[in-house]
């Protein structure tokens, strides 16, 4: 494929795309909702102690990869070898899968705040059935290539900005004005309680300030390479661990944390402030859902194609079928794109069926991605650290620090990650057993194909090898 036939992304189409992947206003309230403003702070330290680092930690990677097609399997192999690095993409693809069951019945709750002003109740089936009909568009438009994509990343990072701005101008406007905010802001409200609960949830607000490996995959489509890329995703970096914890410290001004919901959360912190200032609660509700719409539609395009992109588009030739991963002129594997379509589509079908009501459908969609979305990102971490200790003399342009220094910052990473991982996996009050199934053995068992399948391939190329060198010597 001719790289001239591949549109190219600006810094700015950069930065927006990864804004898309990243920035998602709905953690503010649903962990405001878990943690209280005590998030605010929680989102900082994340910002600080996690998301800057992972930023080094792949504007690394990608400088020592200059021409990776998308990423995370080029970085892995070297230091853990071409198993661990399958098997690393591979979950970074298969925990997607669930993710976009729990994010397409937010999508369709913003569409029904767009045009009717209010949260319509959809029975599980027809929440089903439309987020069939959604995916199926985003998987359409996501194959068009980086060039779409950006375009289209740029009106949702101007929406959500502009979106976040009102909120924190009307916010501060209130306080200003000797407005008493419904959940006082206060040392003590901020203080983080350190407890089993508290820690399951931080996996949330990692994974709320992750996803900067997803703009990777697009790194052969920026202009400038990767020196431009890894300029945008530390700006990033900054910028929008700053707006989550800017924002975490300002949502109950309106609303309080006991009053805001999972789906709605957002709309009615906008309701609430549309209240306060006299202005129609309706208007200002449709308002909001039609910026949130276009939002979430936006991001989950990105995260429709940027885990397929980075799973199909780099593993060896022969794994799969060729036509699964072979490349259209954007540099997008298009038959692995819809066999992704295909799996949520059985996945919603299951959940519709077995669900009692759209949150139950949540519900279980989140249970299913809790530690588990966790574990691509510790792949990256210790593949860093042995790149690290065993090839840091590989060329590149970046560094985090001295070799000891990044062993060091990521060292503490991969502590904390386990950590929460493992108290997200095991939540307090709930079902050992069933947590175990879901969180635990259901990975266990889809890992252990996924690396009994590269076994297989491996172990068919060494036959091949070797029957080659057999007719070669005879």
């Amino acid at each position: 494929m001719s790289e001239s036939m591949r549109g190219k992304l600006g810094k700015f189409a950069l930065l927006s795309m990864t804004f898309a992947a990243v920035f998602n206003v709905r953690n503010i309230v649903n962990n405001n909702i878990e943690l209280g403003l005590s998030s605010a702070p929680i989102f900082l330290l994340a910002t600080l102690v996690y998301f800057i680092p992972f930023v080094f930690i792949i504007a690394e990677f990608v400088s020592a990869n200059k021409n990776s097609e998308s990423g995370m399997y080029d970085w892995l192999k070297k230091p853990l070898g071409s198993k661990a690095a399958y098997l690393g993409s591979f979950l970074y693809w298969f925990v997607n899968l669930f993710w976009f069951v729990s994010l397409l019945p937010n999508v369709i709750a913003y569409a029904s705040y767009a045009m009717l002003g209010y949260e319509y109740a959809f029975s599980p089936m027809v929440t089903s059935a439309i987020s069939i009909a959604l995916f199926a568009a985003a998987t359409h438009i996501s194959t068009k290539g980086a060039s779409w994509l950006g375009k289209i990343s740029e009106i949702v990072a101007y929406g959500v900005f502009a979106l976040f701005a009102i909120y924190v101008i009307g916010a501060l406007m209130a306080l200003g004005g000797n407005h008493e905010p419904v959940q006082p802001i206060t040392l003590e409200a901020m203080t983080p309680t350190i407890n089993w609960a508290t820690l399951g949830i931080m996996c949330w607000i990692f994974q709320a300030a992750g996803g900067a490996e997803t703009a990777a995959a697009y790194l052969n489509d920026v202009k400038g390479g990767h020196k431009s890329f890894i300029k945008v995703i530390i700006v990033a970096g900054v910028v929008i661990g700053a707006m989550y914890a800017v924002g975490s410290l300002l949502v109950n001004v309106f609303v309080a944390r006991e009053d805001l919901t999972y789906a709605g959360g957002m709309v009615e912190i906008f309701t609430g402030m549309a209240q306060y200032f006299n202005i129609s609660e309706s208007l200002v509700g449709r308002f909001v859902g039609i910026v949130l719409f276009v939002a979430m539609f936006g991001s989950m395009m990105m995260w429709t194609a940027a885990p397929v992109k980075i799973h199909f588009s780099e593993i060896p030739k022969g794994v799969y079928g060729e036509k699964t991963t072979e490349l259209n002129e954007h540099g997008v594997p298009v038959r692995a794109a819809w066999w992704q379509f295909a799996f949520v589509f059985v996945m919603l079908i299951v959940n519709g069926f077995g669900s009692e009501s759209v949150q139950d459908m949540m519900n279980t969609a989140i249970n299913l991605t809790a530690g588990t979305a966790m574990l691509p990102p510790i792949f990256i971490m210790v593949a860093y650290f042995i790149f690290r200790l065993k090839h840091d003399e590989t060329p590149r342009d970046f560094r985090m620090g001295t070799r000891k220094q990044g062993m060091g910052v990521v060292s503490v990473l991969i502590t904390i990650f386990v950590v929460s991982m493992t108290a997200s996996a095991f939540p307090s009050g709930v079902d050992l057993v069933r947590a175990f199934f879901i969180n635990v053995f259901m990975t266990a068992v889809f890992s252990g194909l996924a690396w009994w399948w590269i076994s297989r391939f491996e172990k068919k190329q060494a036959s091949k090898e070797v029957k080659l060198q057999a007719a070669k010597q005879a």
